[in-house]
């Protein structure tokens, strides 16, 4: 291999363009310049034709940089005009012309229509040997087919390995975001941006006003069965499509069309990127295959397990950054402007349950209007997200959703969070509803017109019974009660029910023995017993109110 080869660039999984050709030192000793249409300098370069020949274009195939010595060219302008015009019909990359020989400076005429047909005009200052320049480019550009081969023979076997192994829509639009560099996006057909794999930037970019960007795409090419009888368009087929070049494949279930997979032009769906090539679109057609196999052998809901995703990244707060919670859930339907939020958690009786309850909570969802995420956050909890305008009363649909989730799992709890007026209160709304939901006991009553639980239920029965984990609250029973359980426990008496009396009835020493069916001795008798093993003034408020707390406490931990 020549000085020449060796040093000329061998760009790694894009095609040989005109700028690559030009920084070829066996060109660049020619001094090339770019006299017209300098934007399409990376215009992909299939071929070099060297030609003297006053009608090249007969021979050419589209992307070939054509040499010239200029010696064939036309002496009117007419003919000049034709020569290019024949060049740019036929998909000529560039053409490169020699100024060393018949001209000193490129013609006008032939600089003029080259700028209006939009052909770069590349002239070289020197001599350059054009035989070189073709051994040099070719053996680049059969390395490069062969390189491309290998890399879509790599891509065949990843997607391959994916499929039988099982791999979810997750890892497969990872693997395919890795792969090409770009960001993959899966919507259903809706336009809902069901999952996301980001490359080289922000998802807030790539999916900012996802909704609209993917209908204008689908207004572009017919997606929507307006290609007419003749099957332009055809949506079926990988292609780049929209205003925006997306290239896009149709992914299917049983025979239909689900929704389809986008690769963005850009790493982030906004930064200028080179045109897609060969290995973009077996990417995206094996991405697509994948997908479609996969949503036979993955029956839950896609859209379910999305949002999943998104309410557990809330609620966790995964999130890099505010833009990107909101451009991800907006891609998932969920209005975040102007919009109120009210987050809740179901409790179900067992996990048999929580795939029943999902399915009627989500039915129910639908029926209402109200745009809402439902999702599992663990085995017997699913969560609920509205998105309500701020002038709709929350409670009636809170309501509605409340009594979905009881009718097919008696038992189970809902509890709500205070509502939140912008998405970066949702995780506390959540946190809220979540204490509520650890301070309900089974059973707990609620108000007749009411089936949910909310925070101004928590009394301190309910406050104790959510902190009966805590160490300090079991270590605080104890040290108040422990010696008078230990003493009940030797001696079967029963101090422990006449202090409870006792509080109960808020001091009062009658009312306590007439409560318990004892004789008013018998009560001050136990009283003085308890106020010794204690070391307690029962006459002192402060004290029966700690005591009472304890008693709380005690019944908390028993699980009463």
């Amino acid at each position: 291999m020549s000085e020449n080869q060796r040093r000329a660039p061998a760009p790694e999984g894009r095609p040989l363009t005109v700028a690559d050709v030009l920084a070829l030192p066996v060109l660049a000793g020619g001094r090339p310049r770019v006299v017209t249409g300098p934007d399409g300098v990376d215009r992909p370069v299939r071929w070099v034709h060297i030609t003297e020949l006053t009608d090249p274009a007969s021979f050419l195939k589209g992307g070939e940089l054509v040499l010239t010595t200029g010696m064939p060219l036309p002496d009117d302008p007419a003919g000049v005009r034709r020569y290019v015009d024949e060049l740019a019909a036929v998909g000529a990359a560039a053409l490169v012309l020699e100024l060393v020989r018949r001209y000193h400076r490129p013609p006008d005429a032939l600089v003029l229509a080259c700028r209006a047909r939009g052909l770069p005009l590349v002239t070289l200052a020197r001599d350059v040997n054009f035989l070189e320049v073709t051994q040099v480019v070719h053996t680049l550009l059969l390395g490069n087919q062969a390189d491309a081969m290998r890399r879509t023979q790599r891509v065949h076997e990843a997607f391959t390995a994916l499929t039988l192994r099982g791999a979810g829509p997750e890892e497969l639009l990872r693997v395919a975001a890795e792969t090409s560099g770009r960001t993959v996006v899966l919507e259903n057909l809706v336009h809902r941006a069901l999952l996301c794999a980001v490359s080289g930037g922000p998802a807030e970019s790539a999916l900012a006003d996802w909704e609209r960007r993917s209908r204008a795409t689908v207004r572009e090419d017919g997606e929507d069965g307006e290609d007419g009888e003749d099957g332009e368009n055809d949506a079926g087929e990988v292609g780049v499509r929209g205003p925006e070049g997306w290239l896009v494949a149709p992914v299917e279930y049983r025979g239909e069309r689900w929704g389809r997979v986008a690769m963005l032009p850009g790493p982030s769906g906004t930064v200028p990127a080179p045109d897609f090539g060969p290995e973009d679109v077996t990417v995206l057609e094996r991405t697509a295959m994948a997908l479609t196999i996969a949503r036979l052998t993955h029956p839950t809901s896609w859209e379910r397990t999305a949002h999943r995703g998104a309410l557990r990244d809330l609620v966790e707060q995964r999130y890099r950054s505010p833009a990107e919670a909101h451009a991800r859930i907006t891609a998932l339907g969920l209005p975040t402007r102007d919009s109120r939020f009210v987050a809740a958690v179901v409790d179900v009786p067992a996990a048999r349950d929580t795939a029943r309850t999902e399915d009627r909570l989500s039915r129910e969802v639908g029926v209402t209007g109200a745009p809402a995420l439902v999702g599992l956050l663990a085995p017997t909890r699913l969560g609920v997200l509205l998105a309500l305008r701020p002038s709709q009363p929350w409670r009636p649909v809170v309501e509605r959703l409340s009594r979905a989730a009881l009718d097919p799992a008696p038992g189970t709890a809902v509890s709500v969070g205070t509502p939140a007026s912008d998405l970066a209160g949702v995780p506390r709304s959540f946190r809220e509803a979540t204490r509520v939901a650890e301070a309900t006991e089974p059973g707990q009553a609620l108000p007749p017109d009411r089936s949910f639980h909310e925070r101004c239920d928590i009394g301190l029965r309910r406050l104790l019974f959510a902190l009966r984990d805590d160490p300090r609250v079991q270590e605080y029973a104890e040290r108040q009660l422990g010696p008078l359980l230990d003493h009940d426990a030797r001696h079967g008496t029963r101090l422990l029910a006449t202090l409870r009396g006792y509080l109960d009835a808020a001091g009062n020493k009658t009312a306590a023995a007439r409560a318990g069916g004892l004789s008013r001795e018998t009560v001050y008798q136990r009283l003085r017993a308890i106020e010794r093993l204690l070391g307690r003034d029962l006459e002192s408020g402060a004290q029966r109110t700690e005591l009472h707390v304890a008693l709380q406490a005690l019944d908390a931990l028993r699980g009463r």
